[in-house]
């Protein structure tokens, strides 16, 4: 059994963690840096050690610190959440050579799956159909780069090879802005995974962003139901929901399938995310990438199970967690999650940091809506982490009743002091397209006039 978590991360992910562990009766330990002192995730840990500064890789990112913390506390257990150090082999190999639990894949599933190409192989050998793409490529060899790219085609996209969520993602579509797309990946990569490696892959013009959930065993392993995450701008999503909704029957199980087959062909150990393209246009799907950890958008996926992913990582890795049965994971109803980050939606979602002078979830009804936030009121948002201060996640007997529910919290959700994409939210939900489940990962780009125009008119009803 664990006794005590260290949570290597901050935010609401910590807040998450921590919500589990003491589900479960496991002490939980906090780290934060200069800028999070004050954080809620500091205060509801049973135990917090400050480990640096604010910047990412003075604190969060600083590996002996983090190991020093849960020594000094006596942790015997460490959780990663998402983001920072979670898809680190490295790391989870030297929390493991520490004598400590790692809450997580083995690090050779984070090595095997972090490698975009090693990824792609493995995903051939097990019979899934991936894009067309490049191998791992130096940032700094302008010549292997501009050949990929010439045998691949354009349009593209350029990616991190380390990590994923997007960071990093730049899309290109024509030879003049290649090098410029190389370099600012390999700049955001360095600082966000500490490596600059980039990888080239094939831009599908109208496709969705659908995953799957699984959840290994070593040599099997059980699906938990689809997402779909298509609604993102700058390659980060802003609306996710499940089950993925309009995808023929034969494909979504055909998805499933893979998915698993996938996590099972690498003996692949705890919870784990299989993302897909689908292409609009043929239908057909493609292995993107698999996030080894848990994802940011995994509330939707619980809400339609009722499954707690979190509590089910903690108790796999205490050994307590044995093996599931597909039959026994059922899905009822439909559940949204919207991102309530703090950027600017007018000016291209730009961060938008500032003191929370207002935020107030309180006019919400009890079991109206599920928050998961870091922040409170008098919080600050720094310039130092991701903008997302809140995700807002529903659930309704079906599509059309969770968005109504959706809606209806989004109108209760008083925010003030840096700017959010509160109303924006709102307006891609009454979205006719929306409605009709015509959306793409080009959704928002597609229509963002028209929802701009959509987001002033709901600013304008809430004052």
């Amino acid at each position: 059994m664990l006794k005590k978590v260290l949570i290597a991360n901050r935010g609401e992910i910590a807040c998450r963690v921590i919500r589990a562990c003491r589900k479960l009766g496991i002490a939980s330990v906090a780290v934060y840096s200069d800028a999070d002192a004050s954080a809620p995730h500091v205060r509801q840990a049973d135990e917090s050690v400050h480990i640096g500064p604010s910047r990412s890789a003075q604190s969060y990112l600083d590996t002996e610190k983090i190991l020093a913390a849960a020594r000094a506390t006596g942790a015997d257990a460490v959780h990663p959440g998402y983001g920072f150090l979670s898809e680190n082999a490295a790391f989870a190999a030297a929390v493991a050579g520490a004598g400590l639990t790692w809450v997580g894949p083995a690090p050779e599933s984070i090595r095997d799956m972090g490698d975009k190409q090693n990824a792609r192989e493995l995903a051939i050998r097990a019979g899934v159909p991936v894009v067309p793409g490049s191998p791992r490529l130096s940032a700094d060899d302008a010549q292997a780069w501009q050949a990929e790219a010439e045998r691949i085609g354009f349009p593209l996209l350029v990616k991190a090879a380390a990590g994923g969520g997007g960071i990093g993602m730049r899309q290109v579509f024509e030879s003049g802005q290649l090098a410029a797309a190389v370099q600012g990946t390999q700049s955001q990569a360095k600082s966000a995974f500490g490596c600059g490696d980039v990888f080239l892959e094939k831009f599908i013009p109208k496709a969705r962003h659908v995953e799957v959930q699984v959840f290994g065993f070593g040599g099997r392993a059980v699906h938990v139901y689809e997402r779909d995450c298509s609604l993102q701008r700058r390659f980060q999503k802003v609306i996710e929901e499940a089950p993925a909704p309009g995808i023929a029957p034969q494909t979504r199980q055909a998805m499933q399938r893979a998915a698993t087959a996938l996590a099972e062909s690498v003996g692949y150990r705890g919870a784990g995310t299989v993302e897909f393209i689908l292409d609009v246009a043929s239908g057909d799907f493609y292995f993107l990438e698999m996030n080894t950890r848990i994802q940011v958008e995994h509330p939707v996926t619980e809400m339609i199970t009722g499954l707690d992913l979190v509590a089910m990582q903690l108790q796999y890795a205490a050994g307590e967690l044995h093996g599931m049965e597909q039959a026994d994971i059922s899905s009822h109803g439909h559940a949204i999650e919207c991102r309530l980050y703090a950027e600017n939606p007018e000016k291209l979602f730009m961060p938008s940091p500032g003191v929370l002078s207002r935020f107030d979830f309180s006019a919400l009804d009890e079991g109206e809506a599920r928050v998961e936030t870091g922040y409170e009121q008098g919080g600050e948002i720094t310039p130092f982490y991701d903008p997302m201060i809140a995700k807002v996640i529903v659930h309704g007997k079906d599509r059309s009743d969770a968005v109504a529910r959706m809606l209806g919290a989004l109108r209760k959700i008083r925010v003030e002091g840096p700017r959010t994409n509160l109303h924006f939210l709102e307006a891609c939900l009454e979205h006719p397209g929306f409605a009709a489940q015509d959306v793409s990962t080009g959704f928002i780009a597609e229509h963002g006039a028209a929802l701009l125009e959509a987001t002033k008119r709901a600013a304008q009803a809430a004052a």
